[in-house]
């Protein structure tokens, strides 16, 4: 069974503007699915799009701002009369710096994106699979997931929660043949990321690999990291270090970017 006779013929990627969500919406028009690609910036969904439709796809955009209330109440409405069969909710928000000194709306900003959106999305997609009997949900979390990120508290705490969201519908919705996998991504060459950290960071992967990773993943477990070093260090941080010396190691690798203002 081929990918698109697995999961449909559609698929929504939400953050698909540039780096791992475009990336992923490549890879999936590669395996001929149709694409709903939604993020805020329309101009760039233009771009990606024309990109798309020459591999010989349907693409549909949807620009909205993830943060607001009614984000899913737009996304539901372009996609009226379409079965989407896969979702990769990769949209994310993040604020660096020392938590006090960050405005609280931005931090409420992250968790809107970073929580309420794949719980939403999830919510809503994960019915019409379900009744089908197939489907697969990808929802982007990161290393920061697996302890507290100081300089990063907030997106690390998003991303703990999805990292735990994941597991549990990977359990409850496995009878309904709908897959749900996390995909826990260390450093990689993202727009969003060189931004930060213009120098890079050590075992930085290209998108292309966390996304292939990913899709090789889909399906036969619920959590996936890309990468071996990225591996060899989660195990480290986890199973060899204390829990304080796991924390202090992120303090430290996360002083190191150019936080963003």
């Amino acid at each position: 069974m081929n990918f698109r006779e697995k999961y449909g013929a559609w698929a929504l990627v939400a953050g698909a503007s540039e780096g791992m969500g475009a990336e992923f919406a490549r890879q999936l028009a590669l395996r001929g699915l149709n694409l709903v690609l939604v993020a805020r910036r329309g101009d760039v969904l233009s771009r990606v799009r024309a990109d798309l439709e020459a591999l010989g796809v349907e693409v549909k955009t949807v620009a909205v701002d993830l943060a607001t209330p009614d984000a899913l109440t737009t996304v539901i409405s372009a996609t009226a009369g379409l079965e989407i069969g896969l979702l990769v909710y990769n949209a994310a928000f993040s604020q660096g710096g020392p938590f006090l000194e960050q405005k609280l709306q931005d931090n409420l900003k992250t968790i809107d994106v970073n929580v309420r959106g794949p719980v939403s999305f999830a919510h809503h997609f994960g019915h019409a699979m379900a009744a089908r009997k197939r489907g697969g949900v990808v929802l982007l979390s990161s290393l920061t997931a697996f302890q507290g990120s100081p300089y990063l508290a907030t997106y690390g705490a998003t991303k703990a929660f999805t990292l735990a969201f994941a597991e549990g519908l990977w359990f409850e919705l496995r009878s309904s043949r709908v897959d749900v996998l996390s995909v826990c991504a260390g450093a990689t060459m993202t727009p969003n990321f060189l931004r930060s950290a213009p120098k890079g960071a050590p075992g930085m992967l290209p998108p292309q690999a966390v996304v292939t990773n990913a899709l090789a993943a889909l399906g036969r477990r619920p959590v996936t990291i890309a990468g071996v070093l990225n591996r060899a260090v989660s195990l480290l941080m986890r199973r060899v270090l204390t829990r304080r010396q796991a924390i202090a190691v992120m303090a430290s690798e996360t002083r190191k970017l150019q936080l963003p203002k």
